[in-house]
């Protein structure tokens, strides 16, 4: 077809949507969007209803959001010189659009008109909820500011848009532009086989080595770097990885550090336009949190219980490498810290995690998991596999149906896991499709997709996961079921269209059935012998589960600080080393080392690599933990595979979206409000 990116197919055919493609698509679907826009703003206040105003707008730009979303996603999976060439050469179009569409006079005094008229005032329920939260997005983004400032907001948001995507960019570019080639074997002393063979195959993937004098490759990629910093014995080796991780970013020609300053010099004024302190009150108002204040309150609440924990924690790393070192206690150096507490793991509970991979072959896995939701959910989810399998991107990527359990197609999705050079890093859910009401009061399919960066298999074995990678699997599946569980009849309040401190509680609470064993038996088994995990490795498992929990958790109350503290009063970075400033705004949150370690702050992609993303928001990960410890109680009570549970959790939070504010939500599902002393709980850090 002339538009292959606008087409309404289901089933994307993806070898269709070219670099070329971008421009004369994009371009199109930019008019089609404009055109019906105006005709909304240009709708006499005596015609201006509910339907042909908000609803009207919602469905004006609809084509080019899916379009534009199938360009972001293969610029994440799948980055290429002519595809991030045409995507930056329309990037700026695009942004532009959609900061104009509040800020467009005719289309808010339309909007505003039909909102004052009887029958749209007694709106209930969705169509209420909808009314609403569309005039607080257009008041949000200037919609009520003077001309003069609306025309700085759009030059910002063109800006924001320019400068997070060249962040992305380099972290990808400079992620790809390290390795590490070991060619004597003796220096991989500690290092697992697995992880051993994979260094192996990647450096073969490279045409490096041969038989007689082989070549192992180490990248920052998470595969590869994790369990070399883990399990290697030589610190000299992890050091330079360490050194090389923080890195990422941090130097020419990929340099980040002057576009953080411009990122969040931009997100001050923004706010500041928009009448508010700081650029974290803009982003949490309607969150669950209210302002950037509470926020913050929230991460330094939990900070002040697990504090003494962390110190403890600390010292008893510091005491077990001195007593393999025969040495007095002192700081330990940051590349030591994961070695040190694997080893410390292994000597207190007798527990080795990588006893676990024998245990996670990924299609087990991912079978189990499909299990668990058709228990839970009443769902089946099929395969596409051979001849009636649609095109995908890459030839890794599967395809799966989701259907209830009288056939009705729900959804499909595509999961793409392992790690590529032309893959950004990290894991992630995203939406292609969010199904619209049919004539028979049904949604039509939605459509989603999966991606992380896994272990890959080895030539003659199947990908072999460690248990964080299994929980990962988990944690993406809970936002994907979200998305194709969701039954709201106006798209913009389906699925993951939620408050950004709620939206974590589906994935997150699907990581619990990680650790139970009557989850665990139905894909937990050996992948040669299909035994599985031995009692005595589930009970070690178990009991080493909060082993570390006040460091864990003091590391993401970190994150949400930096965050937090960025975009609260950006200012104090204004002229100063970023690093210097942000040792002093952290220190109470940092472990003591020996060497100075470094932030992540140049490839946090979370915060820097979109105009909004995570940025005020990272706190929302513990937020919404302390919601689905909570939550996950009672599936403790009722039984962790009763079909009645799942039933109420899919009934009054997954199939719901942003039909009602998340307390209600919440409210409905437990019965009372949240517990705030869940999660320490079940990190045994309550005191």
């Amino acid at each position: 077809m002339a538009h292959p990116f606008l087409t309404r197919d289901f089933e994307i055919n993806w070898n269709e949507l070219t670099p070329e493609q971008v421009q004369p698509d994009i371009t199109a679907a930019l008019a089609q969007a404009q055109s019906r826009i105006d005709a909304v703003a240009a709708l006499p206040d005596a015609d201006s209803t509910f339907e042909s105003t908000f609803l009207a707008l919602e469905k004006a730009t609809e084509p080019l959001s899916r379009a534009w979303g199938l360009i972001n996603h293969l610029d994440s999976v799948n980055n290429a010189p002519a595809l991030r060439e045409a995507y930056n050469a329309m990037l700026p179009a695009v942004s532009l659009f959609y900061a104009q569409i509040p800020l467009n006079p005719g289309l808010w005094r339309v909007l505003k008109a039909a909102a004052d008229k009887p029958e749209t005032q007694a709106l209930t329920g969705v169509k209420a909820r909808f009314r609403n939260e569309t005039l607080a997005d257009f008041r949000e983004a200037g919609a009520d500011l003077p001309a003069e400032k609306q025309q700085r907001l759009l030059a910002i948001e063109q800006d924001l848009a320019r400068i997070t995507q060249k962040y992305s960019e380099n972290t990808l570019d400079s992620l790809n532009a390290y390795e590490l080639l070991i060619t004597e074997e003796s220096k991989l002393a500690g290092l697992p086989d697995l992880a051993r063979q994979a260094a192996l195959q990647s450096a073969r993937s490279k045409n490096l080595g041969t038989d007689a004098a082989p070549v192992w490759r180490f990248t920052l990629h998470a595969p590869s770097f994790s369990p070399a910093m883990e399990y290697l014995d030589d610190a000299s080796i992890r050091e330079r990885l360490y050194r090389a991780y923080f890195e990422i970013a941090a130097k020419a020609p990929h340099d980040n550090t002057p576009l953080i300053r411009e990122i969040l010099a931009l997100r001050a004024e923004k706010a500041a336009l928009l009448g508010k302190s700081n650029f974290a009150d803009v982003v949490t108002e309607r969150r669950m949190a209210r302002n950037g204040g509470n926020a913050l309150a929230f991460i330094e609440r939990i900070h002040s219980r697990i504090h003494p924990a962390f110190h403890r924690e600390l010292g008893e790393l510091e005491a077990h490498k001195a007593t393999l070192a025969n040495a007095a206690p002192e700081a330990l150096e940051p590349w030591d810290f994961a070695y040190i507490n694997e080893k410390l793991r292994r000597a207190r509970y007798d527990f080795d995690s990588e006893a676990l991979r024998p245990y996670f072959s990924i299609d087990r896995v991912i079978a189990g998991l499909f299990t668990i939701a058709e228990k839970l959910f009443e769902v089946q989810i099929i395969e596409r596999t051979g001849e009636t399998k649609p095109g995908v991107w890459h030839q890794q990527v599967k395809f799966y149906e989701m259907r209830d359990k009288s056939g009705r197609h729900l959804g499909s999705f595509y999961a793409d896991w392992h790690p590529r050079e032309s893959k950004r890093g990290g894991a992630w859910m995203g939406s292609f499709i969010t199904g619209e009401m049919q004539a028979d009061g049904q949604l039509s399919p939605h459509l989603g997709v999966i991606c992380g960066n896994l272990t890959a298999p080895l030539e003659g074995k199947p990908a072999l996961l460690t248990h964080d990678e299994v929980t990962t699997i988990f944690h993406e599946f809970g936002h994907l079921i979200h998305h194709l569980l969701g039954t709201v009849e106006i798209r913009t309040l389906n699925g993951t269209n939620v408050a950004w401190d709620f939206v974590e509680l589906p994935s997150q609470i699907l990581e619990n059935w990680c650790w139970e064993r009557a989850s665990l038996d139905l894909f937990a088994r050996h992948y040669q012998t299909g035994d599985a995990i031995p009692e005595d490795l589930f009970h070690k498992m178990l009991a080493a589960r909060t082993y570390g929990a006040a460091r864990a958790t003091m590391r993401q109350l970190l994150f949400g600080k930096m965050d937090l503290e960025l975009h609260l009063d950006p200012e104090r970075i204004r002229g100063q080393d970023l690093d210097t400033t942000l040792r002093s705004l952290l220190a109470a949150y940092r472990a003591r080392t020996k060497s100075e370690a470094p932030f992540n702050i140049r490839n946090f992609g979370h915060l820097f690599s979109s105009s909004t993303g995570y940025a005020a928001g990272y706190y929302s990960y513990k937020w919404a933990e302390v919601l689905e410890a909570d939550c996950f109680t009672r599936f403790l009570n009722e039984g962790v595979l009763n079909p009645a549970t799942g039933a109420s959790l899919r009934d009054t939070i997954l199939s719901k979206g942003n039909s009602a504010p998340p307390e209600t939500l919440f409210r409905a599902f437990m019965g009372r409000d949240p517990d705030p002393d869940a999660l320490l709980r079940r990190d045994g850090l309550l005191n």
